[in-house]
């Protein structure tokens, strides 16, 4: 069942596809493993976790993976809440969200609101009578919202927190220069990402990873905490651990497979310093503009944490050019800080405050995107 919300004058519910024919029908004991690949926890159907009626949330590819991994653990999911279709490419054809494409194929309810405190769409959400709700990169839910269920909203976050809070935390953590982040569940609750953390999972940053390639090992990892931490609330085996417990370098560890051990609230022992947090506000054009004077090191860490969207940029004569990849070498520049230096044939490089940046993967304002190689052979000095 597919349902849009409107909101023109009147509130306007338009039925795309109705399901209801086949609520009837056995589920597949044996559903085709998706394009995830998610790891099987094999825990759902003997506990009261099968029993859970879920409300999924969530948007883009990131949020996919967790669905997908509820979905391939028997988790029964009984609405699937996503973004409005939306006009993009040349074309500007309605394109709809990963999450929805998931949805459809699985013969998921679908609701897609475009205001979360529509009557209707209230409505609508109540009648699915979810126990829990779990939300995935999506937008900000109202109040009347997350605190529909009785077992709450859980949301899943691309960070240790209380640390990087905020829209963008692959993309901050790399630029930061990390070296490593994590991913974490908890509880939601008014102010954004602030509510108490249920698990957490640290992950290792590469020296030359780029955020979309941490993107890509996050959202499964974070899918698989996901699936322990639904686990783990329908045992009765998880403590909630407000944030203001954590301290900056401690995390709560996931490290029992069979959730049987609650984390030891520590509140009482140590009050965060807000001081000492990093946060992860949405990445906005001035962020990807690249300072050449600063070092070697940050330069590296901007154009990494940029990649492969929206990218940093620099200029080359009169045009925008973008860096997608990019290698350190460390020296004491001979060039003024800003100038490029390249043989035309297999380096270009910027001076830096520190150093040189070789640009490695680029793409010129109106060209396709290609390597330093490809680029020097056909661009004109």
């Amino acid at each position: 069942m597919y349902k849009v919300y409107h909101e023109h004058g009147r509130h306007k519910k338009i039925m795309i596809k109705s399901n209801a024919e086949n609520t009837n029908q056995s589920p597949d004991p044996n559903p085709p493993l998706g394009d995830h690949g998610v790891n099987e926890f094999p825990t759902s159907s003997s506990t009261g976790a099968a029993r859970l009626r879920i409300v999924f949330m969530g948007t883009p590819e990131f949020a996919a993976a967790s669905l997908e991994a509820l979905k391939k653990n028997r988790y029964n999911i009984v609405g699937v809440i996503t973004a409005p279709d939306k006009p993009a490419g040349r074309g500007m054809k309605l394109q709809e969200s990963v999450v929805k494409k998931f949805a459809a194929k699985r013969n998921l309810t679908i609701l897609q609101p475009e205001k979360l405190k529509n009557p209707e769409f209230l409505e609508e959400l109540r009648s699915l009578q979810a126990d829990l709700q779990v939300v995935v990169a999506f937008r900000m839910l109202p109040d009347v919202v997350w605190n529909m269920p009785p077992m709450g909203t859980i949301n899943l976050h691309a960070s240790l927190l209380p640390q990087y809070r905020g829209a963008a935390p692959i993309n901050w953590a790399i630029i930061n220069g990390e070296k490593e982040t994590g991913v974490t569940t908890f509880k939601l609750q008014h102010e954004i990402d602030t509510g108490d953390i249920l698990l957490q999972e640290k992950i290792e940053i590469g020296e030359n990873e780029t955020a979309g390639e941490l993107h890509d090992r996050m959202k499964e990892i974070g899918a698989q905490l996901l699936v322990r931490t639904v686990q783990g609330l329908a045992d009765g085996a998880l403590q909630e651990t407000p944030q203001s417990s954590i301290s900056n370098s401690s995390t709560i560890a996931e490290e029992q497979p069979t959730l049987q051990n609650p984390v030891e609230n520590t509140s009482s022992q140590f009050t965060i310093d807000n001081s000492q947090l990093k946060h992860a506000p949405k990445i906005h054009t001035a962020d990807c503009k690249i300072d050449w004077h600063k070092s070697v090191d940050a330069v590296h860490d901007l154009i990494r944490g940029l990649s492969p969207y929206p990218a940093a940029f620099t200029e080359l004569g009169d045009k925008t050019l973008k860096v997608f990849k990019s290698e350190k070498e460390p020296a004491v520049p001979t060039s003024r800080i800003g100038r490029w230096e390249t043989d035309r044939t297999t380096y270009l490089k910027f001076a830096a405050k520190n150093g040189y940046v070789h640009l490695k993967e680029l793409q010129l304002e109106g060209k396709k995107r290609m390597t330093i190689e490809e680029f020097l052979r056909g661009y004109r000095f």
